[in-house]
């Protein structure tokens, strides 16, 4: 096989999964759940338990909401930085060793917020350290899960590569529904004191540990094949990978950017901003019923990232990201449409596990993603443009869905669809992008004319 040959393979040659393929899906797909469910599991408890427990009485209701939001925001803020670095030695001494370390990253953290005074016990201490382990968190994740995807992707066969980004992605987004499973089981085991006085560090220590066990399930897989093939023939990227990425890869860079944007739309206002703050907030749903829905499409999510990812593999790109982010559209104005103060509760769980269904169509971004990059630096490229758009939308998203949620604002008497409307743009931004040459058949390596 030449060297070009090697650099515009995604993945190894077209054939079925074996027991090696299962073994490494596995163990990469339980790893990104716990890393993800260590990741949000703080934004299942802010208001209940950070917002109270971290801040000075003396300080407003809002403003300590405000400032228990901005430490959950800046989880999303420090990924680029995370991404970067661990993608620049990921493209640099291999792909295994980052995605072992990404892991580790978050489990230790994770744990030591379950084990943190509170601002009764060290004053101010408490959400500056609190901070900190939400940055460490958050660069945790920034090369946790563009590292994953680059990692299967490698590992995984020609024909069944949207299978294995489905898979793996389905494996990242089941830490939300083990979030919310675990919030379930520890409101009906304890009261709220109880809850306010030692037990809600329980979810906190449980995904620490747990994160600790996958670190060490992780040694047990292989480095990529393309990543050895590169190495041997010592065609690894002699610069910065980051930099290659800017000078040379600005158009995949869009690429990325623009279906992050609908992933992230999607997960944060469709999945974790919905159940409290809009069927809680503003529909008067019960903790409990709303936390059962967040359970519900979490895994619909998860069925639908293996649904789609599989989808990928036999009609191909453009038909699936039309079917996925089309239906998303349409399931999304449904769904909001369709919630009212006196909702039946067997309604409201089909419509929004309906809606989840639809929401692994977020299983393409990394399907378009980690193919728009040659493999030399595909890990640094795919995590630069992913994390940094996750930053940016994430730090806009919050505010613009309040914004759009809010009756004396643009949307006025239909302000009850502005969550919907906005899953609903992103979701046909995203179904368009399919019809993107780059999207649909990723980098190919340029044609040296003859003469």
């Amino acid at each position: 096989m030449s060297k070009s040959e090697i650099i515009t393979e995604c993945q190894p040659n077209a054939r079925r999964l074996n027991k090696k393929d299962f073994k490494t899906l596995a163990l990469s797909s339980l790893g990104g759940t716990l890393e993800f469910y260590d990741f949000v599991i703080y934004a299942l408890y802010v208001d209940l338990i950070v917002a109270p427990l971290f801040f000075p009485d003396s300080l407003s209701e809002f403003t300590k909401e405000l400032f228990a939001w901005g430490i959950f925001a800046a989880g999303y803020l420090v990924r680029p930085v995370g991404g970067i670095i661990m993608a620049h030695f990921g493209d640099k001494i291999g792909r295994k060793k980052m995605f072992t370390l990404s892991v580790a990253l978050m489990a230790l953290p994770t744990f030591i917020i379950g084990i943190l005074p509170t601002y009764e016990s060290i004053g101010m201490l408490a959400p500056i350290l609190l901070l900190l382990m939400r940055m460490l968190q958050g660069a945790a994740i920034g090369g946790e899960m563009p590292g994953a995807w680059v990692f299967i992707a490698e590992h995984t066969p020609k024909q069944r590569y949207g299978f294995g980004v489905g898979t793996l992605t389905s494996g990242i987004t089941g830490g939300i529904m083990l979030g919310f499973l675990i919030t379930i089981i520890i409101d009906m085991i304890f009261n709220k004191t109880e809850v306010l006085d030692y037990a809600w560090r329980i979810p906190f220590i449980i995904g620490g540990v747990f994160g600790l066990i996958s670190v060490y399930l992780r040694r047990f897989l292989s480095e990529t094949p393309i990543f050895k093939e590169l190495s041997a023939r010592k065609a690894l990227e002699k610069n910065i990978p980051v930099m290659s990425v800017i000078k040379r890869h600005k158009i995949a860079c869009l690429l990325v950017a623009l279906v992050t944007w609908s992933l992230s739309t999607t997960i944060m206002v469709g999945v974790l901003i919905t159940p409290g703050k809009i069927l809680g907030g503003m529909y008067k749903i019960a903790a409990i019923d709303c936390r059962i829905a967040g359970c519900i499409v979490a895994l619909m999510l998860t069925i639908g990232c293996i649904l789609f990812g599989w989808l990928e593999d036999k009609i191909g790109t453009k038909k699936n990201m039309m079917i996925a982010w089309g239906g998303l559209a349409i399931t999304s104005l449904y769904f909001y449409a369709s919630l009212s103060i006196n909702i039946d509760l067997s309604t409201l769980y089909f419509n929004y596990g309906l809606f989840g269904l639809f929401t692994g169509a977020i299983a393409t971004t990394p399907i378009v993603g980690t193919r728009a990059f040659p493999p030399a630096i595909r890990y640094s490229g795919l995590s630069f443009s992913y994390n940094l758009a996750y930053a940016l939308f994430s730090a806009i998203t919050p505010t613009l869905t309040l914004y759009l949620l809010n009756p004396s604002h643009i949307l006025g008497e239909y302000f009850y669809m502005g969550a919907g409307l906005y899953i609903a743009f992103v979701a046909i931004l995203a179904a368009l992008t399919g019809f993107w040459p780059l999207a649909r058949s990723g980098w190919q390596e340029p044609k040296v004319t003859k003469r």
